[in-house]
């Protein structure tokens, strides 16, 4: 028997492992294809971001860049686990219909993403990879209605839907909760993308307006927002109390979390009690 190790350097990877010629890395973007190689995945991540403005100080790839650094360190700490997970690539656009008068805001209409998404179901199903975690940074991305479609098309795949902003309550770490470029988001970039944060004097201060009907108060009533007649800055939250202990905080608490319910998923046979 041959067992292969392999060393990649990334900025949070460095040592994956070659187990009975079946490679156990949790990053597809950087996985190599050597001689032999039959993977035995029992889980693909794919993380889907979105391409819009947040605030003044952060990047437009914010959601990008968080949904793959928490896919990828939750996927590692699962492989540590000897939990068989890759990480796809991360789509980086998705349902931005409220901010297309903002600059270079682009977006993939959910219609679009039900053909991405079952492009990636029939490859991966090629190679007997039947669980799939759609891994969603972003609050305009809702794929319940597409997995509940495909739910009697492929009754023999599991997909799911995890929002990692979600993982942890907020309020427990962040004393503003607001969800766009807000003190989560902002300590969350501090800690992991430091150089892509301008300081905090040249944020806005993310207030935002409310839907006035008292129904979407009482949270029985739900209606789209035109993001530019809701805040001025782009941001919807405060990211003046933003530290990169929180960050790192939320970061390491959320990765264990879903580490573990990938772990869950990996050995669960039984789905249903």
């Amino acid at each position: 028997m041959e067992v292969y190790i392999l060393l990649l350097l990334s900025e949070r990877t460095e040592i994956q492992f070659y187990n009975n010629m079946s490679q156990m890395h949790h990053i597809l973007n950087e996985t190599r294809y050597p001689k032999n190689y039959k993977p035995e995945i029992d889980i693909a991540v794919i993380p889907w971001g979105a391409t819009e403005a947040h605030n003044y100080h952060l990047p437009y790839g914010t959601d990008n860049y968080l949904t793959q650094a928490f896919a990828e360190e939750s996927a590692r700490k699962a492989a540590d686990m000897n939990v068989p997970v890759t990480v796809l690539p991360t789509i980086p656009f998705g349902v931005n219909t409220g901010q297309l008068d903002i600059p270079l805001t682009i977006n993939m209409n959910t219609s679009t993403q039900v053909k991405v998404l079952e492009d990636i179901i029939e490859s991966l199903k090629i190679h007997n990879v039947k669980k799939l975690v759609v891994f969603n940074g972003h609050g305009g991305n809702d794929f319940k209605q597409i997995i509940r479609e495909f739910q009697g098309k492929y009754p023999d795949v599991f997909i799911c839907q995890l929002n990692w902003y979600q993982v942890i309550k907020a309020s427990l770490i962040f004393e503003d909760t607001g969800e766009h470029a807000g003190e989560m988001e902002t300590s969350l970039m501090m800690y992991l993308f430091p150089h892509l944060v301008l300081p905090l004097k040249e944020a806005g201060n993310g207030h935002a307006k409310e839907l006035v009907f008292s129904a979407r108060k009482e949270g029985w009533m739900w209606a789209p927002r035109p993001w530019t007649k809701v805040t001025r800055d782009t941001g919807i939250g405060d990211p003046a109390k933003s530290t990169v202990e929180k960050g790192h905080q939320y970061f390491e608490e959320a990765t264990g979390k879903i580490a573990a319910f990938l772990k869950e998923l990996h050995v669960t046979s039984e789905l249903y009690k």
